[in-house]
């Protein structure tokens, strides 16, 4: 089975919010990681302001289909560190090295742009995702101010 030939990963565009929505949807549907479901997310609604006006970088999978299966994003959160969110895979993305690709190209972002570290909040539901942050070499960030909805933070110094 050939990954390249059966998914792609490309820049997100504001035409790509919806699909993006419903992969967030499913996958914390899936896990039953409920916060944010409803009409509005602020950081997708204003795509282009949260993200590459900011310097940030927006990516999605799409399969052989052009159906949006996976995304994540990169955004400064400071002049020294980047925050990674919105890193999402549907099941049937899952198990073929595309959240390790999506990981490689935001941190590739993030030291393109010279940022020192990157930070992630998430939930400790989302094993398999921790597994592979864990794998970069990210650290937990007991020290973080965590949301209402994650209760789980990690960082990467980069330099």
């Amino acid at each position: 089975m050939n990954t390249e030939i059966e998914f792609s990963i490309r820049r997100a565009t504001l035409e790509d919010v919806p699909s993006i929505r419903s992969v967030l949807y499913a996958v914390r549907r899936e896990y039953g990681v409920l916060w944010e479901i409803g009409a509005n997310d602020p950081e997708l609604d204003d795509l282009a302001s949260n993200y590459f006006r900011r310097g940030g970088h927006f990516e999605v999978i799409e399969n052989m289909a052009q159906r949006i299966v996976g995304c994540a994003g990169l955004y400064p959160s400071t002049s020294r560190r980047a925050e990674l969110g919105k890193m999402y895979l549907e099941f049937s993305a899952r198990g073929r090295g595309l959240g390790r690709r999506l990981l490689e190209n935001m941190l590739a972002a993030a030291r393109q742009n010279g940022f020192a570290e990157v930070w992630l909040e998430t939930s400790s539901s989302l094993i398999g995702a921790i597994t592979l942050y864990r794998q970069f070499g990210f650290e937990p960030d007991v020290s973080a101010a965590l949301t209402h909805h994650c209760d789980a933070a990690y960082l990467l110094r980069l330099e």
